[in-house]
């Protein structure tokens, strides 16, 4: 198993335009509350309302701990601001926070499955603002606070702590300490230091620094072996200018009085402060391999490059993810809140806290698995100095830092509702992970360590230059747009939005100086089928598809995304004239449906419109190897309107015949048919039929016929709670991929990663 480097990515940028774009269009803001119970029929009306609610109701006024078994309390967290310390960008008041804390909110539901209400309190009066909160209790399982400028936070989040009897955790402080110390211990470990013996400067001394401080002391740092810095020095004994109880706690004896001072002979520098703080000059004279934590953001107090520069021997961490060791508070909050929650905890303690760290330090000290791996083209990342803190989209995080933190308000005494099985929680946290960013993420992470140069046939659309600038600002590759120079840039301008000229090419296909060589290709291949070299020429210079998918037949470009402005089987067409399907593989088309925290591919969703029995199966193996490069094992569900011979019928022969079909061949993947959906998809109906092949619900399902895959997807897309990539063609001889007619910019951007995806396997 090789170490490998993470790559140096292009750090993601977009404009202001983009950014409220994203933010405005369709519903405005980033989530919306979805009922949970059925609400179809007046029977359903009056058990959710009157008079029906009025038992859950008396229940929980006789016993308050049946809140958690008859209303959201138990999954439910409070993110509150008052807005006096937003990001970076500081004190602009409650109502310009509202964005952050709504992005706080989909984080806890994306990484944890933990349900979240932004509050932004409109004061900066301690006193009001506790008042705002501390009677909240009854509704909320937990308090995040955030964004809430130092030392008032401090102040708040005790007196909340003291005053209510569930969990108040300020995620600047805590979050921050956390991700950082599992980072530390794990380069003590490597670098063979002693906890007890290592020396550490920490320069800043707001809520994060604090907040470190006082986890690492309670760790096993020697209290005189760390040094507080802020910007008027080091904190030290004695000192009156710019103090606070909160900063003389952690004062020392000591005759240093700058940074500069301070980190001679340091182990260890923890940076909370700001760009540029640490020079070169006081790397080089910290001790052997030197820990840098430098997590200033956006821009670290040294890069990895400076500091390496002068010290190849320093492990370098940062809060980028553009860098190894990201620092990032994702990998904190939402699970320890997750288990904090599980618990009924009163409280998240300072064993809770310590648990999470070593749960983090320890996932990195284990082999990843597919889901991350992949991502890394075949290289593995492995623990060492580039590799301290598990990558966000780790999917063990869900089950083992939950299972961490509530283990440990147990064992604290802080727990109400304490876990008899901890196997079956953690099997019950793994089903909680949400497919839905990790698929298209690690797709995304593979296609930025090989960036590709994708075409745009449909240049000149608006939501086609917003998705080809979303793909490079990505990081993803370079794009080609195909169309006329002025109207793209006319378009561009009225939009509002910039085209990086390095980045993003525009092809006018009539004046192209390929045009000639285009032709002539597209002539050799239909010259025996009605068309002239003239009539060639005349649709490489008129016909976008036609040239982006030369482009992509001569080499001259990676992959191509079209679709926007025509039906799905006229693009197709045009597309075939110019490229060919993969030799000993079948055209078809697939769907990634993402349902209920689990991913399904469905096939042929775009292909062949009855598939007799061996089309079926070349579809069967078509389809499991899609979801092998998706890095899933597929088991294949062969459907049917009946299920093995039940309801007979003349239209599932054909069904059967593709299992013998596959028999025949020997494949290598699970499968097995003929079966209805909710046979395939429900393990207790599954059960009904021990005989079955399957050795779970299957993640690959075999439609029976195109109509029945296109009515399917698309019922499920429009009646909500799914979400449906697709289809995407597999079985060309070249990457292409076509969305459907007046797709959105996301969705072609998605095309596109896929695109660029399948252009390297």
């Amino acid at each position: 198993m090789s170490e490998i480097k993470p790559s140096r990515a292009k750090r993601p940028t977009f404009t202001d335009q983009e950014a409220l774009q994203f933010h405005s269009k369709g519903r405005p803001g980033k989530f919306q509350i979805m009922p949970t119970k059925p609400m179809a029929t007046q029977r359903d009306l009056a058990l959710a309302y009157s008079p029906g609610v009025a038992v859950p109701v008396k229940a929980i006024a006789e016993d308050p701990s049946r809140a958690y078994d008859y209303t959201i309390k138990g999954n439910l967290v409070a993110v509150i601001t008052n807005g006096t310390a937003i990001l970076g960008l500081g004190n602009l008041g409650a109502l310009a926070s509202k964005p952050v804390m709504e992005g706080k909110s989909i984080l806890f539901k994306r990484f944890a499955d933990v349900d979240s209400i932004d509050l932004e309190v409109g004061t900066e009066d301690v006193e009001e603002f506790i008042n705002s909160v501390r009677f909240l209790g009854p509704t909320f399982g937990g308090i995040n606070l955030e964004d809430i400028k130092a030392p008032e936070c401090f102040i708040i989040e005790e007196r909340l702590r003291e005053l209510m009897d569930i969990p108040v955790f300020h995620d600047d402080q805590h979050g921050t300490a956390i991700i950082a110390a599992a980072g530390m211990i794990n380069a003590i470990y490597l670098t063979g230091r002693d906890i007890k013996k290592t020396k550490l400067v920490c320069n800043g001394a707001g809520a994060a620094g604090i907040a470190c401080l006082d986890l690492i002391k309670a760790m096993g740092f020697a209290p005189e072996n760390v040094t507080l810095c802020d910007t008027k020095g080091v904190v030290y004994r004695g000192r009156v200018e710019g103090m606070n109880q909160w900063k003389s706690a952690h004062a020392v004896a000591t005759d240093k009085r700058t940074l500069a001072e301070a980190v001679q002979g340091a182990d260890i520098f923890f940076g909370l402060s700001a760009k540029g703080a640490l020079t070169q000059d006081m790397v080089k004279t910290m001790a052997p391999d030197p820990i840098i934590f430098a997590m200033a953001n956006p821009d670290p107090e040294i890069t990895p490059e400076d500091a390496q520069a002068v010290r190849p021997d320093a492990i370098v961490a940062t809060g980028r993810s553009d860098y190894p060791n990201q620092v990032n508070n994702v990998l904190g909050f939402p699970y320890i809140f997750r288990g904090a929650l599980d618990v009924r905890a009163s409280t998240i303690n300072l064993e809770m806290k310590i648990a999470a760290v070593h749960a983090l330090a320890q996932l990195a000290r284990e082999d990843v698995p597919d889901d991350v791996a992949r991502a890394y083209q075949g290289a593995r990342p492995r623990f060492g100095r580039e590799y301290l803190i598990p990558a966000p989209f780790d999917p063990r995080l869900i089950s083992i830092v939950p299972s961490a933190v509530a283990q440990a308000a147990m064992e604290s005494g802080v727990a109400r509702h304490p876990i008899v099985d901890m196997g079956a929680y953690r099997a019950q946290l793994s089903a909680r992970r949400d497919p839905v960013a990790g698929v298209m993420q690690g797709i995304m992470d593979r296609v930025k360590r090989s960036p590709k140069r994708v075409v745009f046939a449909e240049g000149e659309e608006e939501q086609v230059i917003r998705a080809a600038i979303a793909f490079v600002n990505q990081g993803l590759g370079s794009a080609i747009l195909v169309g006329r120079v002025e109207r793209i840039n006319e378009v561009a301008e009225r939009i509002g939005v910039e085209l990086d000229d390095k980045l993003i090419e525009i092809h006018n296909a009539r004046i192209s100086h390929r045009n000639d060589v285009y032709a002539q290709m597209l002539y050799e291949r239909l010259q025996r089928k009605g068309f002239l070299f003239r009539d060639c020429q005349r649709i490489i210079n008129n016909d976008r598809n036609h040239y982006a998918a030369s482009m992509v037949a001569a080499g001259d470009a990676d992959a191509m995304v079209t679709g926007v402005t025509r039906n799905f089987s006229i693009t197709l067409e045009e597309v075939s004239r110019v490229i060919d399907h993969k030799p000993g593989h079948r055209l078809i088309g697939v769907s990634l449906v993402l349902a209920r925290g689990r991913p399904v591919i469905l096939a042929d969703t775009a292909i062949t419109e009855m598939p007799e029995a061996q089309d079926l199966a070349d579809i069967a193996i078509e389809a499991a190897g899609f979801a092998r490069r998706l890095g899933y094992e597929p088991r294949v569900a062969m459907l049917a309107f009946s299920t093995f011979g039940h309801p007979p019928g003349d239209r599932t022969l054909r069904v059967k015949e593709a299992v013998r079909i596959l028999d025949q061949r020997h494949v290598d993947f699970e499968y097995d048919g003929e079966m209805a959906a909710d046979v395939a998809l429900n393990k207790e109906m599954m059960s009904l039929y021990p005989f079955c092949r399957l050795t779970d619900t299957a993640n690959v399902l075999i439609m029976p016929a195109f109509h029945a895959a296109s009515i399917a997807t698309k019922m499920l897309l429009e009646l909500g709670g799914a979400m449906v990539i697709g289809p995407m063609l597999v079985g060309f001889d070249k990457s292409v991929q076509i969305v459907q007619l007046g797709g959105k910019d996301s969705d072609i951007v998605n095309m596109a990663a896929l695109a660029a995806f399948n252009a390297e396997v």
